[in-house]
């Protein structure tokens, strides 16, 4: 909501309280990040401290609440109250550390947690945040109901409806042209809410243990137990404000219009997968850079070329380009036989050629200059790449001083992560 460059908070925030869910009291402080670090939980209460990345590649569970960790014992629940507060701030990197499984649930809104990310500050980093942009309508339907519509808006907009059996819910519509302000305005103060005959069957499959009427709006058989609700349609507001921060697991900025019908956390979680795919194919139709051109600026040949296409460019910030992973690459028939996977050094070459076409629009005389890659750092492989696949490269340029340059660059398959690393190079003449 708040963009381009990457901002983390000024100083350090905490609170501390109880889980909603688990019932067990936590203290959470957010801490200033980097723009290679991303938002990233840590878990100070464990034997081993455990770092979570709060992305979906995370994502280990939606009842209820969103979920992520690296397995079940090591795992934060119920983060979107404190990922909608950070998208709402424009914070895209922090550390967040918690001595306990869950954070605090507060008042059950986002704003104590906006509020105090607020009165700390805002600091603007090196570098732009990744955007997601909706070139083309998307549909997406889920259970009981569930739809999410998202089309192209200049700007992002969520319209949301929900609709309970109940009467002082019944059926409520929302929407709001979502900036900075707004959020804080219409969104941040709306409570998350319960059913009271639904308390007993939650608490015994562990869920709702820390909740009650000062941090839930209740909903008794009659009407609300509460004083009195923040607005008359406070229960869409707060799943509006929900799906912000599930959409912030997306490491990106969203522009587009929403409208979601019943939405629930699977859905918010399936829907930001779905944004992050649409958004890497919108520029497959059209290469700005294609093979031809890539052959003037790169010197690698067959079989060492590994770029089919740049389908986006910001000169001297971004590119992101594409591999399409055949059967018949000549290195599948040792890497392995009967079970081809393509090796992963292979798949780091190709993120670095990428790279290096990142260089090519920073320097003069391109096609008389040549990048050498001269480290590796943080280099993980996440998943496989089999024949069939498509490989899209998305590289971030970090710093470009006296021909030295640091990239970050992630590889990603059907919109998951499957490598990463951070790459040093040199350009020099040929």
């Amino acid at each position: 909501m708040i963009g381009p460059e990457h901002r983390t908070i000024a100083d350090v925030v905490t609170l501390s309280g109880v889980g909603v869910h688990s019932g067990t009291s936590s203290t959470i402080s957010i801490h200033p990040g980097t723009p290679e670090q991303g938002i990233v939980f840590l878990r100070t209460d464990l034997p081993e401290p455990a770092t979570i990345p709060a992305d979906l590649d995370h994502v280990i569970g939606t009842d209820l609440g969103t979920t992520i960790g690296l397995d079940e014992d090591r795992r934060v629940l119920t983060i979107e109250h404190v990922m909608a507060a950070i998208a709402a701030a424009g914070i895209s990197c922090a550390r967040i550390e918690i001595d306990g499984p869950e954070p605090p649930i507060l008042d059950g809104s986002f704003l104590p947690y906006l509020e105090a990310i607020r009165e700390a500050g805002i600091r603007v980093l090196e570098g732009t945040v990744p955007v997601l942009r909706v070139s083309s309508p998307i549909q997406l339907e889920g259970r009981e109901g569930t739809s999410y519509v998202v089309t192209p808006h200049d700007g992002f907009r969520i319209a949301g409806a929900i609709d309970f059996d109940h009467p002082a819910i019944g059926r409520q519509f929302g929407s709001f042209e979502l900036d900075a302000q707004t959020f804080l305005d219409e969104i941040a103060p709306a409570r998350t809410f319960g059913f009271e005959e639904q308390a007993d069957t939650l608490r015994s499959r562990g869920l709702a243990r820390g909740s009650s009427l000062d941090n839930t709006v209740v909903l008794g058989k009659d009407g609300v137990l509460n004083d009195a609700l923040r607005f008359p349609d406070e229960f869409v507001r707060h799943k509006i404000g929900d799906l912000v921060g599930d959409l912030a697991l997306t490491g990106a900025r969203v522009e587009g219009q929403i409208v979601m019908e019943r939405p629930n956390h699977a859905g918010n979680v399936e829907l930001a997968r779905t944004l992050q795919v649409e958004s890497r194919r919108s520029g497959e139709g059209e290469a700005i850079v294609d093979a031809q051109k890539i052959l003037q600026y790169l010197p690698h040949r067959y079989p060492m070329l590994l770029v089919d296409r740049i389908t986006h460019f910001e000169p001297g910030r971004r590119i992101v380009g594409l591999k399409n992973v055949t059967i018949n690459e000549p290195f599948f028939q040792g890497h392995y036989p009967g079970h081809p996977i393509m090796p992963g050094v292979l798949i780091i070459e190709a993120m670095a050629q990428v790279g290096g076409l990142l260089l090519m629009d920073t320097i003069e005389n391109p096609d008389e200059k040549v990048v050498y890659f001269m480290s590796l750092n943080n280099v993980k492989w996440r998943r496989p790449v089999t024949p069939g696949d498509q490989l899209i490269f998305e590289l971030e340029l970090v710093q470009f001083r006296r021909s030295i340059c640091k990239m970050r660059g992630e590889g990603y398959v059907d919109g998951r992560l499957v490598a990463e690393a951070e790459l040093m190079a040199r350009v020099v003449d040929r």
